[in-house]
C-alpha cells in the first residue's frame, strides 16, 4: 500500500464499528460486506483519512473518515485500466474506445466513479445511462490546446465523458481548462477556488 492515499483510490479496511452514531442505516451493510471506501478531499486530522462510502443508488452517498492504521489495501485508479473488460455498458465501451488515446498521452491515467468501483470490486453498480469519469495525473503543466484536442476526443465517445487533470495543487476539470476562461475551478482538500494557472505554486499559495 502507497503510504498516502489520494482522492480517488479505493481502500478496503472500514468496518461499521468505525462509524458514527449518526451514519444513516445503508452504510451498515455495505462496510459489513467488506466494500472498499473512496478517499475524498477534505482536511482531516492525523492518522485519518477523509473517505466517502458509496451505497446502491445515487443518493446514497456518506462522508466520513478512516483511520489510517484500518487500511488493509488500496487500489489505484490506474490499476483500474490495465485490461478494460468487453461489455456492452455504454462507459465500459467509451473506456475501451478511450484508452488507446489516453495511453498515447505519455501520463498517468486511470477510471473513477461507478466504473471505477465496479472494476474493483465486482459490483454493478454502472447502468446503461453511466457517465465515464477519468482522471489524468499531470504533475506538469497541460497546455490548453492539448486540453481542447483530447475534450474532441472525448466527446466522440458513445457517453457523456468527464476527466479531471490532477495538478499537484488540485483537480481541475478538463472541460473547463479546454474552454476559453480566463480562471478555472480548482478542487483541493481546503476547498475550491478560481485561479489562472493550477501549476502556479505561488497563486496557491497566495
Amino acid at each position: 500500500m502507497h503510504d498516502l492515499p489520494c482522492p480517488h483510490d479505493l481502500l478496503w479496511g472500514m468496518t461499521p464499528a468505525q462509524l458514527s452514531a449518526d451514519a444513516p442505516e445503508w452504510v451498515l451493510p455495505v462496510l459489513a460486506a467488506g466494500q472498499p471506501v473512496v478517499v475524498r478531499r477534505a482536511m482531516v486530522a492525523s492518522g485519518q483519512i477523509a473517505v466517502g462510502v458509496r451505497g446502491a443508488t445515487r443518493d446514497q452517498r456518506y462522508a466520513t473518515v478512516m483511520s489510517a492504521d484500518s487500511v488493509l489495501r488500496s487500489v489505484r485508479p490506474e490499476a483500474l485500466v490495465e485490461h478494460v473488460p468487453v461489455s456492452g455498458l455504454r462507459a465500459l465501451l467509451a473506456l475501451a474506445q478511450l484508452k488507446p488515446a489516453l495511453d498515447e498521452l505519455g501520463m498517468v491515467w486511470g477510471v473513477t466513479g461507478s466504473v471505477g468501483y465496479q472494476l474493483a470490486t465486482g459490483v454493478p453498480v454502472a447502468h446503461a445511462e453511466s457517465d465515464l469519469d477519468l482522471l489524468v495525473r499531470a504533475p506538469q503543466p497541460f497546455s490548453r490546446s492539448m486540453a481542447h484536442e483530447l475534450l474532441r476526443q472525448l466527446d466522440g465517445a458513445p457517453c457523456c465523458v468527464d476527466l479531471q487533470l490532477e495538478t499537484p495543487a488540485g483537480a481541475i476539470a478538463l472541460r473547463e481548462w479546454a474552454g476559453s476562461s480566463d480562471r478555472v475551478l480548482l478542487k483541493c482538500p481546503t476547498g475550491a477556488r478560481l485561479v489562472s494557472d493550477p501549476w502556479d505554486r505561488a497563486e496557491q499559495a497566495a
